[in-house]
């Protein structure tokens, strides 16, 4: 009995963390996420860390003198931006994770989509130039790096089969990295999960709801693409998918049977 008790304390699990945007402007968010993905780590979980960065390739783009805007949610990037862009992804950014990680004592790998064939992107759309959608390849490299300890932190610059670069939404980035580790998925931002028109958090959510907060104007913009980012990966994964804030991953630390944030349920829009 003490060993079944043991292995169960200790089971393996596969966690996706998504983060973004304000978090690399909060040090104290920073340094409490990673201690607590430490412990995630001891006790025994593999930990992935998928990031974005639009705030802070906002500011790189327009000291360079580029005009960036969004639709529906997703930035427009033209090719000739996609040098900067992969610049601040996967070059500042993803470099200063990999440090925060060693601070919390993590052995931190800074990969992209791009990187052992993890995914393969197409365009989204003509008129979001190099905006990219990633379909799941091989978990190999991943599964190698948790295999030897170390923190998968991967970005959202991916790529497709001729060699062009996409600027991926982190939180597509994301669903497809649980995609390929069959993992829990957490889409982490600055606010505690999907709001009601009185700015209360929704504990849950279902498809045909979230139509409805959809079409009434209550989710919007990015928070759009995150909630059917999370929809596409529940029903992919077959289970649910929870968006909250960084600042309460210590709640799976302390108490994994606990809800953070909102649940998005695997089910399907009725017609």
């Amino acid at each position: 009995m003490d060993n079944t008790v043991k292995l169960a304390k200790h089971h393996i699990s596969n966690i996706v963390l998504k983060v973004g945007g304000n978090f690399f402007e909060d040090e104290q968010a920073q340094a409490s996420f990673f201690a607590s993905v430490a412990t995630l780590k001891n006790q025994g979980h593999n930990v992935a860390i998928v990031h974005g960065g639009g705030s802070q390739l906002q500011t790189q783009l327009t000291a360079l003198g580029f005009k960036s805007e969004k639709h529906e949610g997703l930035r427009i990037s033209p090719d000739e931006q996609m040098p900067a862009v992969t610049g601040v992804l996967a070059g500042t950014l993803n470099k200063k994770m990999v440090c925060l990680a060693a601070k919390a004592g993590l052995t931190g790998v800074g990969i992209s989509l791009a990187d052992g064939n993890l995914a393969v992107c197409d365009e989204v759309s003509p008129i979001l130039g190099a905006v990219g959608y990633p379909h799941p390849r091989s978990a190999k490299l991943l599964h190698q790096l948790m295999h030897a300890n170390l923190t998968p932190i991967v970005c959202s610059i991916g790529r497709d089969l001729n060699g062009r670069l996409y600027n991926v939404n982190a939180d597509q980035a994301a669903t497809c990295i649980s995609s390929l580790l069959y993992a829990d998925l957490y889409l982490l931002s600055d606010v505690s999960g999907v709001l009601d028109e009185n700015k209360q958090l929704i504990a849950h959510l279902d498809n045909n709801r979230i139509a409805h907060l959809i079409h009434a104007g209550v989710i919007t913009d990015g928070m759009i693409v995150k909630v059917k980012a999370a929809q596409e990966a529940s029903k992919t994964l077959g289970k649910a998918v929870r968006i909250g804030s960084w600042n309460d991953v210590g709640i799976l630390v302390s108490d994994p049977l606990k809800n953070m944030g909102t649940t998005i349920a695997s089910t399907t829009i009725s017609a």
